[in-house]
C-alpha cells in the first residue's frame, strides 16, 4: 500500500509540473523583434485581434488622426508593426522632417561620442569649438557645458536669439543651471561632435548611428544657412527604428548603440527646474512640467492620458515619437500641426493618448 501511494504521489507531481510548465510556457513574454538592415521592406507585423485589443477603436483613431492633419502613423509592438497608416498623400517612401524631435538625434550621438572618448559633457563647450561662440563674457561663456545645452539650462536668452544661433544672437539672460528654457542653441553640440571627432557632423552621424540601426539612405539634415540650424527628415519607418532602439536602451539587435548609463540619464530628469526634460527627450509621469517658451511651472504629468513611464521626442506641428517601456511599445506621428499651436507639445498629444490608450483598455 505504501509503495502505491508513493507511485501515486510520483505520478501527480509528474501532472502538475508538467501543467506549471505548461502554462509557463505559454504566458512566455514574446521576443523583442528587429527589422533587418539590408534596405529591404521586410518588417514582421502584429495584429489588433492577436493582441486582444479593442477593434471597435481603431476606426476612431484614425479618423481622428485624418481630421488632425496627420501623414502618417505607426504603432510597434515588441518591435512589430501593429498600425502603419498614411494620410494626406504620404506615403512609407515619403520623407518628412523631424522638427525638435530631431533633437533627440542630438542627444543620442553626442553619448556616442562620449562613449568613444572624444568628449566629455561636463566640460565646457568652448573646450571644442573655442571661445567666441557667445556674445557673453569670457568667463559667462566658459561656464556652459555640453550638459547644460543637453538639459536646456545654459541660462542663454531664448527670447532674444529666437531661431538663431551665431554669436550675435546668443546673449546672457541667467547663470548656468538656474533657468530652464527651450531654445535652439543645443545644435551647438553638432559642432562639439564635429569638431571633437574630426569629422562631419553628417559623416559622424551617420556610422554611428543612422547606419547602425537600418535607418536607411533617404533620410538628410538640411542646413539653414541664415540661422545655424540643422533639422533631420526621413521616412516614418527610419523614425520607427530609432524609436525601437530607445525602447531598448539603446541597444539594436544585440549591438549596444549608445551606453545605457547615458541613455538611462537621457531619459530621466536632468536637472530640477523642469522635471519632465532630460536630455533632450521629454519625458511624461512627473509631478510638473515647463512647456516651452514658458517659465510657468505647471503641476502634474505633461500628458496625463498617456502612460506615466513614457518619454518622448516632441517636434514643432506636431511631430512625435513615444516610447513606452512598460508596453514594449512605440508610437510614431508625422504630419502637419493638428491644431493652430506648433510648438512642440500641444493639446493634442493628450486626446491622441485617449484614443490610442481606448485599443488596449
Amino acid at each position: 500500500m505504501k509503495k502505491y501511494f508513493t507511485l501515486l504521489f510520483a505520478t501527480l507531481t509528474l501532472i502538475s509540473c508538467s501543467h506549471n510548465s505548461t502554462t509557463e510556457n505559454s504566458s512566455t513574454p514574446e521576443s523583442m523583434y528587429f527589422p533587418p538592415n539590408d534596405g529591404s521592406t521586410t518588417w514582421e507585423t502584429k495584429s489588433i485581434s492577436d493582441l486582444g485589443w479593442n477593434q471597435s477603436a481603431v476606426q476612431p483613431l484614425l479618423d481622428y488622426l485624418n481630421t488632425k492633419n496627420s501623414k502618417s502613423f505607426m504603432i510597434l509592438v515588441n518591435g512589430r508593426i501593429v498600425m502603419e497608416n498614411y494620410f494626406n498623400g504620404h506615403d512609407a517612401n515619403t520623407v518628412w522632417y523631424w522638427a525638435s524631435a530631431g533633437k533627440t538625434l542630438t542627444s543620442t550621438v553626442t553619448g556616442i561620442a562620449q562613449q568613444e572618448n572624444y568628449l566629455n559633457i561636463n566640460n565646457k563647450v568652448s573646450q571644442y569649438i573655442g571661445t567666441g561662440w557667445t556674445s557673453e563674457t569670457l568667463a559667462q561663456e566658459n561656464a556652459i557645458t555640453c550638459k547644460h545645452l543637453l538639459t536646456m539650462s545654459s541660462g542663454l536668452d531664448d527670447d532674444y536669439n529666437d531661431d538663431f544661433v551665431d554669436a550675435a544672437h546668443l546673449i546672457y539672460k541667467a547663470d548656468t543651471g538656474t533657468r530652464w528654457a527651450y531654445d535652439n542653441v543645443y545644435v551647438k553640440l553638432q559642432d562639439v561632435v564635429a569638431a571633437a571627432t574630426g569629422q562631419t557632423w553628417e559623416s559622424y552621424f551617420n556610422s554611428k548611428l543612422r547606419d547602425k540601426i537600418g535607418m536607411g539612405t533617404n533620410g538628410f539634415w538640411y542646413n539653414d544657412s541664415s540661422t545655424g540650424l540643422r533639422t533631420y527628415s526621413s521616412t516614418t519607418r527610419s523614425m520607427a527604428r530609432f524609436g525601437l532602439m530607445a525602447l531598448n536602451n539603446g541597444n539594436w539587435n544585440g549591438t549596444q548603440i549608445i551606453n545605457t548609463t547615458y541613455f538611462n540619464q537621457a531619459t530621466t530628469v536632468s536637472q530640477n527646474i523642469n522635471l519632465s526634460y532630460g536630455y533632450l527627450w521629454w519625458i511624461n509621469g512627473q509631478s510638473s512640467y515647463h512647456l516651452p517658451s514658458s517659465q510657468l511651472q505647471i503641476s502634474g504629468s505633461l500628458i496625463p492620458h498617456g502612460p506615466t513611464d513614457m518619454f518622448m521626442a516632441l517636434g514643432k506641428n506636431d511631430q512625435k515619437t513615444y516610447v513606452i517601456p512598460s508596453k514594449k511599445m512605440v508610437v510614431i506621428r508625422m504630419g502637419n500641426a493638428a491644431d493652430t499651436q506648433t510648438m512642440a507639445l500641444s493639446d493634442f498629444d493628450d486626446v491622441l493618448w485617449q484614443k490610442i490608450s481606448a485599443l488596449y483598455q
